[in-house]
């Protein structure tokens, strides 16, 4: 009997330990959603900058207005394209198994690369050295729709495992932070003024 005890303290003791590294591992770290955040925002005032400089150029005000426009309009679905990620992510996870999970996942992630790209393609384009004649220097981004999609990828991926091992509460709250205020991009308007 005491061989079948010491034979169970073991295998709990394993399995502890095996849980407790999966736990802490940085596959359910979420923080890459803050970084997200960052790299969009930052995009702003970059592309604003170089707004100015050609209306200052061109001593004409209504280049800097106009592109803050289309500006403002391709961040709007940025930012819907972004709420509707986190939120759908979540939903992956707590509504599905883990193998329909990780399809829900692949396809959400694959619809927000193609609005990352969108939107890279556009602020590429509007800064790039011959995107406005006369204006030198193109404007370097910290945006890589795939990079950065590649990596929230990941991160679901083990926040869908780590949720795996977690209670239904203890799940919610654990996905809920995906949909923080934290997480939330900052309006267009509070950027732009910022400028």
């Amino acid at each position: 009997m005491k061989r079948y005890n010491l034979l169970i303290v073991l295998l709990l003791l394993i399995f502890n330990v095996t849980t407790a590294q999966k736990r802490n591992s940085p596959a359910a770290d979420l923080s890459i959603l803050k970084e997200t955040k960052t790299k969009i925002e930052n995009t702003v005032p970059l592309v604003i900058k170089h707004l100015q400089t050609i209306a200052e150029k061109e001593g004409d005000n209504t280049v800097l207005n106009n592109g803050k426009t289309a500006l403002a309009k391709e961040y709007g679905i940025l930012e819907s394209e972004w709420f509707l990620y986190r939120n759908n992510m979540k939903n992956c996870i707590l509504n599905n198994s883990s193998k329909k999970a990780k399809k829900c996942m692949e396809y959400h992630t694959q619809y927000l690369r193609n609005t990352f790209i969108n939107y890279g393609n556009y602020i590429s384009n509007l800064t790039r050295k011959n995107g406005y004649l006369g204006v030198e220097g193109d404007t370097k981004f910290d945006f890589k729709p795939i990079d950065i999609t590649t990596k929230l990828s990941e991160a679901y991926f083990g926040a869908n495992d780590a949720a795996g091992r977690m209670k239904g509460d203890q799940k919610k709250d654990f996905l809920g932070q995906t949909m923080s205020d934290d997480n939330k991009l900052t309006p267009f308007n509070q950027l732009a003024q910022a400028q």
